[in-house]
């Protein structure tokens, strides 16, 4: 039993220190493959060969995004360009507010949580990276930097989709 226990700690705290280092200044990159298009409430993954227009972002140190709002077509498959301005990592994750609230709750317990998904795009200071993104519901939706206190801050935008006719 005394083994085992020393195994399960070492384990533990082999795993915490490598989830330390998932929201460190290290940029993360996006596993090369397809993208796991799974439904969400606020659209689905979308294919480069399917992007409508591109939309550049800005991220800055003042906990903001440059634009904070948008509005797009049911429909659209929008190319996000997310320009890290500032000298700390930032990210841009999409979605619901409930679906925000919770995770950032999450990122607040646990900081070093690492995540991909293809509705999120962590970036490094004066990196950028990219989501592309069909939004396929209509609705209002929230996109946020979920990094501890970012989100606290207020660095987060809305994106309301107009149905289509």
């Amino acid at each position: 039993m005394k083994k085992l226990t020393s195994i399960v700690l070492g384990t533990l705290i082999a795993t915490t220190g490598a989830l330390a280092l998932a929201h460190g200044d290290e940029t993360h990159v996006k596993k090369a493959g397809p993208v796991k298009k799974e439904q969400k409430a606020w659209g689905i993954a979308g294919d480069a060969k399917s992007v409508i227009r591109t939309v550049t972002f800005t991220m800055t140190d003042n906990m903001r995004f440059n634009p904070d709002k948008l509005e797009v077509k049911q429909g659209e498959t929008i190319k996000f360009i997310i320009k890290n301005g500032g000298k700390v990592m930032h990210e841009m994750v999409i979605g619901t507010k409930t679906d925000l609230d919770e995770h950032a709750a999450l990122m607040m317990k646990f900081p070093g949580m690492e995540h991909e998904e293809p509705y999120m795009a962590h970036v490094g200071p004066g990196k950028t990276g990219e989501i592309i993104w069909t939004f396929n519901k209509p609705g209002t939706f929230d996109y946020a930097c979920l990094i501890a206190g970012h989100y606290q801050a207020g660095m987060v935008g809305k994106v309301t989709v107009m149905a289509s006719k």
